[in-house]
């Protein structure tokens, strides 16, 4: 969500050369509203469970990615609501730097539009992901009035992703669906199964048990004696 400020993060200076510092924070504002916080937060709990046992990739929300190609912090950055980097470290990060990344971009965005980011997010951020980070996929979706879209990076231009029958987007980079259910974003798998969150595999599981337990005692069987 951010745009360029007119200050510098303090650079490192070494034998008269100067160096911006490679661990960088983070410099967004704060989110629009309780929604789009939600939404954010729904998506990387979903996809870092989903993804528990990979280690090739970061996932991120409202952090900023720092990507002047002259290397200085005070110019050309942009934070995206939600991101994912392929084929990296899954470790910790205080915020994106694309020149201490090897030169790695998004291969995916999503930006929650709001009435005072939508002209930017369907415009310059467009834009921007198109032609400089050359992200493959960008998504939007309006956590109040459900407007959803998404966009693959073809012959150098977006281009539409073609929703399937129940209107979700197909996604090439996490090879999962985004679709709207129950007034949410969501991932779903290929077979079309949602992919759950901590909670609701915790839930699923606890019905799993009590089915279970219940079957037992049919067959004359105290499951706590087991």
């Amino acid at each position: 969500m951010s745009v360029a400020h007119n200050f510098d993060i303090p650079d490192h200076v070494v034998n008269g050369v100067i160096f911006p510092p490679g661990d960088l924070d983070s410099d967004e504002p704060p989110l629009e509203s309780e929604l789009h916080l939600r939404q954010i937060i729904l998506l990387l709990q979903c996809l870092e469970l989903w993804w528990q046992n990979r280690h090739d990739f970061y996932a991120a929300g409202n952090l900023t990615i720092y990507y002047s190609s002259r290397k200085r912090t005070s110019e050309e950055f942009r934070g995206p609501d939600f991101f994912v980097v392929l084929e990296t470290e899954r470790k910790p990060r205080k915020s994106w730097v694309v020149w201490d990344e090897d030169g790695k971009y998004p291969n995916l965005i999503i930006e929650l539009l709001s009435d005072s980011t939508i002209a930017t997010d369907k415009g310059l951020k467009k834009q921007i992901y198109q032609s400089v980070f050359r992200t493959p996929e960008y998504f939007w979706f309006n956590p109040h009035n459900l407007e959803f879209a998404g966009f693959i990076l073809l012959g150098g231009e977006y281009q539409p992703i073609e929703p399937q029958s129940q209107g979700w987007l197909w996604s090439q980079q996490l090879g999962l669906y985004l679709g709207v259910t129950q007034d949410k974003l969501r991932f779903f798998t290929p077979e079309g199964d949602l992919v759950p969150t901590p909670e609701e595999v915790a839930k699923q599981e606890k019905e799993k048990s009590d089915r279970l337990a219940a079957k037992l005692r049919e067959l004359g069987v105290d499951p706590d004696t087991i």
